[in-house]
């Protein structure tokens, strides 16, 4: 057996284990006509006529123009990437969200793995939100940060600890910030000489709720009153949904002079991809100075570009608020069409559990031991969903994860939750003839 055929194979039972889990991925392609309940394009910008005929008449300008580098930028930006448009672009995103500047990378992944990678100090240390996005671990394991330590998701005071806590599970963000204080080197946190990042995101893409950033801001000034506490907001999730204008969670709470920096991703309610941070113009010349990911990968395109402006301004000037106003109406009916459903079938815990908890983003997570037949049950009813298995999630707490948007219909938020119910009373009879 060649090497390469050895490879394959060892390749293969890696494959096998993870079928044998139920764990398999594989690339599949969205049906035409399916009523989507699964992309992150919340603001459904690319219906809205208007952002269309903008974005396609722009590219025909550019067209015209002889624009060079139409296709593709050329380079890195370091290099012969970089652009009027790129740099006129950030200027104008960073006025718009109140900061004093802001870096495009081409996707929020990037960003944060960029950041997190370069600008922790070997004698920093960074905490973070059990559930943070991937990226953000990816970031972290680049990282020369002395330690990187988790704290309970969405748990910020000492006095909102279970019994749970401590025993092997993370603990508040409190208690993980004054237990740096008890390490090593612990007086130099107090002092200010040792810098602690915060790493946060503002909906959390999975379970759909909404960071405490207001309580995590006063906790890390508290105990970290020398300014050394610095917190990263990820806004991918949030970006367009909150704040006036979409300008984003931290925004709406009027924090943008206590979080340290932001990472914006625009493949979510802006419809385009790429990403952004928003930071100080010192942090800025360093992640161009350090970040591979910016430094070493080619430029965002033209197009990209263009599509990102855009939207932005579609947004900036209002066109977003009855979208927003719309999709909020939906995620409250829908949830309530759960609910309803919920209680009456009363179903067990192992089919179905759905959180009384009004949602207060685009997601509802509806949990279920069985999402991959969950999922596929309303697919094949034209409702496109997905199943959220472990490890995307804590094993025990997979779903299938209903995203709304505002180009969804009354008719079809019924549809969804009717084959939801459909499905469940299938489960229920099937169970009840095992008897």
């Amino acid at each position: 057996m060649s090497q390469v055929n050895r490879l394959d194979a060892s390749l293969n039972k890696h494959l096998d284990r993870r079928k044998a889990r139920d764990m398999f991925r594989s690339l599949t392609l969205v049906p035409p006509g399916i009523a989507d309940f699964s992309s992150n394009a919340y603001l459904s910008l690319s219906a809205q006529p208007s952002v269309k005929q903008t974005f396609l008449s722009r590219l025909q300008d550019a067209a015209h123009a002889n624009t060079p580098s139409l296709l593709g930028s050329g380079g890195s930006r370091l290099l012969d990437g970089n652009s009027p448009k790129a740099e006129a672009l950030e200027k104008t995103l960073a006025a718009f969200h109140s900061a004093p500047a802001s870096l495009l990378f081409n996707s929020a992944m990037d960003a944060n793995v960029g950041l997190f990678s370069c600008v922790p100090q070997p004698d920093d240390v960074v905490l973070y939100d059990e559930l943070v996005h991937a990226s953000i671990h990816d970031g972290m394991r680049l990282s020369r940060a002395a330690e990187k330590l988790s704290f309970a998701h969405s748990t910020v005071w000492s006095t909102e600890e279970t019994v749970e806590h401590g025993k092997g599970k993370p603990e508040s963000l409190e208690t993980v910030l004054v237990g740096l204080f008890n390490r090593p080197g612990g007086h130099l946190f107090k002092s200010g000489e040792r810098n602690v990042f915060i790493s946060v995101e503002g909906v959390y893409s999975m379970d759909g709720d909404v960071c405490p950033l207001k309580d995590i801001t006063d906790c890390v000034e508290r105990w970290l009153p020398k300014g050394n506490g610095l917190v990263i907001v990820d806004e991918a999730h949030s970006l367009g949904v909150f704040g006036e204008r979409g300008q984003g969670l931290v925004s709406e709470l009027g924090l943008e002079n206590r979080v340290w920096a932001r990472v914006m991703g625009f493949g979510k309610a802006m419809g385009c991809s790429g990403g952004l941070i928003l930071c100080s113009d010192i942090t800025r010349s360093y992640l161009i100075n350090y970040a591979r990911t910016l430094i070493y990968t080619t430029a965002m395109a033209l197009p990209s570009l263009i599509s990102i402006e855009v939207a932005y301004e579609f947004m900036m000037s209002g066109g977003t608020e009855p979208l927003v106003h719309r999709l909020r109406n939906l995620v409250k009916n829908a949830h309530c069409l759960l609910m309803e459903m919920y209680k009456r079938l009363k179903p067990p815990s192992h089919l179905l559990r759905v959180s009384l908890v009004e949602p207060k983003s685009s997601i509802i997570p509806v949990f279920t031991d069985h999402p991959r037949s969950l999922a596929g049950h309303c697919q094949q009813n034209g409702f496109m969903v997905r199943p959220i298995v472990s490890p995307t999630v804590p094993k025990g707490t997979e779903r299938i994860r209903l995203c709304l948007h505002a180009a969804n219909t009354a008719d079809e938020a019924v549809g969804i939750v009717s084959a939801i119910e459909s499905w469940v009373v299938s489960q229920m009879n099937v169970s009840k003839s095992r008897l």
